[in-house]
């Protein structure tokens, strides 16, 4: 298990935030607007499925929503539920976002996406970050203090597929193309 969770940090590439200029390369210039927007960059996308916590529920870590009120992964029970967890300063993660709001702007009633930012200076940097990136369908949802990267025990990007009773089919650890065919089958295999 412990070897899983290393090679799959070392798949994603980003470790956590460390304090301004700590972490080499951590700043999401290192990505050109036209890759972000392109959703391809840094080679290729690179990422492990894990389902070895297939059917666990979901933490009950809180984290903001967009409207800053606090929440937790319970208050999206009903549906399928996509959780990415990201960060602007994390490379692979801001490759991933473009295909990522796609996802969220053509999943409709069938699945619920969203996009956690661990970013520790929340909203003051996140909500510039989106604003730039002008994102269709994904809102942004904070948690400066990484409850939710805590409970997961993962690197950045990482992206997790709960049913509609909060239970884990998979997890994702690294960045995917949404729009690609591997992404595509994953959820087809979820029902989604």
């Amino acid at each position: 298990m412990i070897l899983a969770v290393l090679l799959a940090g070392s798949i994603a590439g980003c470790d956590r935030e460390k304090a301004a200029g700590e972490q080499a390369g951590a700043n999401q210039a290192n990505v050109s607007d036209a890759q972000a927007r392109s959703g391809r960059g840094v080679e290729d996308f690179h990422y492990q499925l894990d389902r070895s916590q297939a059917g666990k529920p979901a933490p009950d870590a809180r984290f903001r929503g967009p409207d800053d009120a606090p929440l937790t992964l319970a208050a999206f029970r009903g549906k399928p539920l996509l959780v990415n967890l990201w960060a602007t300063w994390c490379v692979p993660c801001v490759v991933e976002m473009p295909t990522l709001d796609k996802l969220a702007a053509t999943s409709g009633e069938r699945l619920t996406v969203i996009a956690v930012a661990q970013d520790l200076q929340g909203a003051e940097v996140v909500d510039p970050w989106f604003q730039k990136a002008k994102l269709k369908a994904l809102q942004p949802y904070l948690d400066p203090d990484n409850h939710l990267l805590d409970a997961y025990n993962s690197a950045l990007p990482t992206s997790i597929l709960y049913d509609a009773e909060g239970r884990e089919v998979w997890r994702i650890v690294g960045a995917i193309d949404w729009q690609g065919k591997e992404a595509r089958a994953l959820l087809a295999e979820a029902g989604v």
